[in-house]
């Protein structure tokens, strides 16, 4: 069984990986023996990130992890870090898209019109959420995984059924239970997140026979920094939104970070995952179970 879930020696990179939920992703990839390529914007938390994972396994900073600094929402930065990766560290087997987030004008206070959401704001979340979360980098890490199975592995699909099929690459996206229920409020959030779903979903019908499965991850309610003031009040108390979710959450708490790593090795293990595309995975405490 260990083999199942054995990373060894195979390149992972975690666009936001600085990050709370991507950072958690990058540690449990990285426990599974992958080198981690770590991709963010703020160099001082990618530093904190290479030192936290390379302390874990044992390694030293660009041997096992390393730090590349990219815009997700810039297809040019994200190019350049890919061909450093690839360069450092080897061929990259393994994608995940934690890259996201949401701003303040993009959310409705109780009561507010919907007809009065700013398109800025709105055009942000999207761009950060879907072109910056899963388009720009699917299509410059995906296109060098398509090109690695073109070359290393039988053309045909029926080449494939005859001989067994071959091990894949895996591409994560991070979506959100709030794409898949229309929460209140974050509407412009839910909306790209649900938009990342299916986006995902199209893009494991048109790679599932050429060496890349494609699956999602959907978080519920995990406090962090985009969302801590809406679950917290400022002493640390439950919010009245914060208390509205533990309520209809059927296990009673939010989520932690570490939650996600079984999922995540899972998705990322061709042997263990070799016939899951297209899936997206709910962690959620059984809150998309209940309506609120």
């Amino acid at each position: 069984m260990s083999s199942l879930f054995s990373l060894q020696g195979q390149v992972a990179v975690v666009i936001g990986g600085t990050g709370g939920l991507g950072g958690a992703m990058a540690d449990a990839l990285a426990a599974s023996g992958a080198k981690v390529a770590v991709v963010g914007r703020n160099a001082e938390r990618g530093a904190a990130a290479v030192k936290r994972i390379a302390d874990q396994v044992g390694g030293r900073p660009g041997e096992m992890v390393g730090f590349f600094a990219a815009d997700a929402i810039d297809k040019a930065s994200l190019e350049l870090a890919c061909e450093r990766i690839h360069s450092e560290l080897g061929p990259v087997r393994v994608l995940v898209n934690a890259a996201g987030g949401n701003r303040p004008d993009a959310t409705l206070p109780p009561g507010a019109d919907f007809c009065a959401l700013g398109l800025e704001a709105w055009r942000d979340v999207f761009d950060l959420n879907l072109v910056g979360g899963v388009l720009l980098p699917c299509q410059v890490f995906g296109k060098k995984m398509l090109e690695m199975f073109a070359q290393s592995q039988p053309a045909s699909t029926s080449a494939i059924q005859s001989t067994g099929q071959p091990e894949s690459c895996s591409i994560i996206n991070i979506a959100s239970m709030s794409g898949m229920i229309p929460l209140s409020r974050v509407v412009a959030y839910s909306a790209a997140k649900a938009a990342v779903l299916n986006l995902t979903q199209f893009l494991s019908r048109e790679w599932a026979t050429r060496g890349v499965r494609v699956n999602a991850i959907s978080p519920g309610f995990f406090p962090a920094e985009q969302n801590r003031s809406l679950l917290y009040n400022a002493d640390g108390s439950l919010s009245a939104r914060g208390g509205q979710i533990i309520g209809h959450t059927p296990m009673s708490r939010f989520g932690r970070p570490e939650e996600l790593s079984g999922a995540t090795v899972f998705l990322a293990c061709s042997k263990a995952s070799s016939f899951v595309t297209g899936q997206n995975i709910v962690i959620d405490g059984g809150f998309s179970s209940t309506t609120i």
